[in-house]
C-alpha cells in the first residue's frame, strides 16, 4: 500500500495526474458502500447484468462438455449474482462443483463465504483473500473443468494495457475445457454514464471517500475526508468514467514514511477509471490476451456484454 501511495500520490510533483487505485476503496466498510451502489437506480450495471446471467447461464453451461466442475470468482464482493452461475453450473454438473471466491478485503469475503456455505450445503467454498491483479492461485484438487469468472465490468477499471496483462495471465494458466466468463459495460448516452457515478443519495460520493480513512487507519496519513469532494465524469477520448476526489481547501497531507505532500484547492486525486468498450475494442483486448471469444450477448438495450471465451491453443 505504501509503494502504491508513493507511486500515485506524490505523481503531481512529478507534473502528473495524482491517483490512487481503486482496490484501496475495499475495507468492510468500503465493501458494504459497493454493495449498497449497486441497487441504487442510478447503478444499471448490476441489473443488466443480472438478467443476461439468468437468461444465458442455464443454456451456456448445458453447452459446455465437460460442464466446469469449480468456479473462480475475480472480485466477488458479496457474490449477489454469483447464485445464477452456480444454480446453473449444479444443474450442469450434479456430482457437485466448487467455488473459489476471491477478494482485497478478507472480512467481507469470510462473510459471504459463510452465508454461501448456509444456503448451499453441498457447495465447497474456498475463500482465498488476494489482489487479483497480482495472480490468483487456484488452490489444487478441485473438480475440473475452471471457469473463471470476472464479471461486474470490473474489467474497465483497468486501462487496456493491463487488461490485457491480467488476461493474458489467466488464459496462460487455463486448461484448452477451462473458459472465462466475463461481463463488461458497453458504450451509451453520456448522461447515463455519468448518472451511474453521482447517485443523488451521495453513497458513491461516500465510497469515494472511504479510500481516505482506509489510508488514513492502515497508514497513519492525516486526511480529512471531508474536504475532498466527488467527482465523475466521463472522458470521451478515452472512452472512460473519471472518478476522482477534489480538494475543496488547500491541503497538507502528511504520510508516515512518505513525508507531506500539498494538494491546493481544486487539484484532484482519480481514484478510478470505468472504461465502456465497443465490442470491437473489447475483442482486441481478448485477442491480444490469447482468448478466443466462444459466444457473446448484450442486454435488451446493447448496452451490456457477457461474453464466454476460450483460450487459444
Amino acid at each position: 500500500m505504501l509503494a502504491d501511495v508513493r507511486a500515485g500520490l506524490f505523481e503531481r510533483e512529478r507534473g502528473g495526474q495524482r491517483w490512487l487505485p481503486p482496490k484501496y476503496f475495499y475495507d468492510r466498510r468500503g465493501s458494504e458502500l459497493f454493495d449498497e451502489i449497486t441497487r441504487l437506480p442510478e447503478y444499471y450495471l448490476t441489473r443488466a447484468e443480472r438478467t443476461l446471467l439468468a437468461a444465458t447461464m442455464p443454456a451456456w453451461m448445458r453447452a459446455l462438455h465437460p460442464a466446469p466442475g469449480t468456479l473462480v470468482e475475480l472480485g466477488a464482493g458479496s457474490a449477489d449474482k454469483t447464485r445464477t452461475i452456480l444454480d446453473a453450473m449444479r444443474r450442469a454438473r450434479p456430482d457437485g462443483v466448487a467455488y473459489v471466491p476471491v477478494d482485497v478485503s478478507a472480512a467481507f469475503l469470510d462473510e459471504t463465504a459463510a452465508r454461501l456455505r448456509r444456503e448451499y450445503a453441498d457447495l465447497r467454498v474456498l475463500p482465498l483473500a488476494a489482489d487479483f491483479s497480482t495472480g490468483v492461485r487456484v488452490p489444487r484438487g478441485l473438480p475440473e473443468p475452471v471457469l473463471y469468472a470476472f464479471i461486474g465490468s470490473t474489467i474497465g477499471n483497468l486501462d487496456d494495457r493491463e487488461a490485457v496483462h491480467l488476461l493474458g495471465r489467466l488464459a496462460a494458466r487455463m486448461s484448452a475445457d477451462d473458459r472465462l466468463l466475463l461481463g463488461a459495460d458497453l458504450l451509451k448516452d453520456v448522461d447515463v454514464l455519468e448518472a451511474a457515478y453521482n447517485d443523488r443519495r451521495g453513497v458513491t460520493a461516500a465510497f469515494n471517500r472511504n479510500m481516505l480513512r482506509v489510508l488514513n487507519r492502515e497508514l497513519g496519513a492525516d486526511f480529512d475526508p471531508r474536504a475532498f469532494a466527488h467527482r465523475a465524469t466521463f472522458d470521451p477520448a478515452e472512452g472512460r468514467i473519471e472518478m476522482h476526489l477534489v480538494a475543496t481547501s488547500d491541503q497538507a497531507v502528511t504520510i508516515p514514511g512518505l513525508g507531506t505532500t500539498w494538494i491546493p484547492a481544486g487539484e484532484s486525486i482519480r481514484t478510478e477509471v470505468s472504461n465502456k468498450y465497443t465490442p470491437v475494442r473489447l475483442g482486441c483486448i481478448l485477442a491480444r490476451a490469447g482468448l478466443d471469444i466462444v459466444t457473446w450477448q448484450t442486454d435488451d438495450t446493447g448496452g451490456y456484454a457477457l461474453v464466454l471465451a476460450a483460450p487459444v491453443r
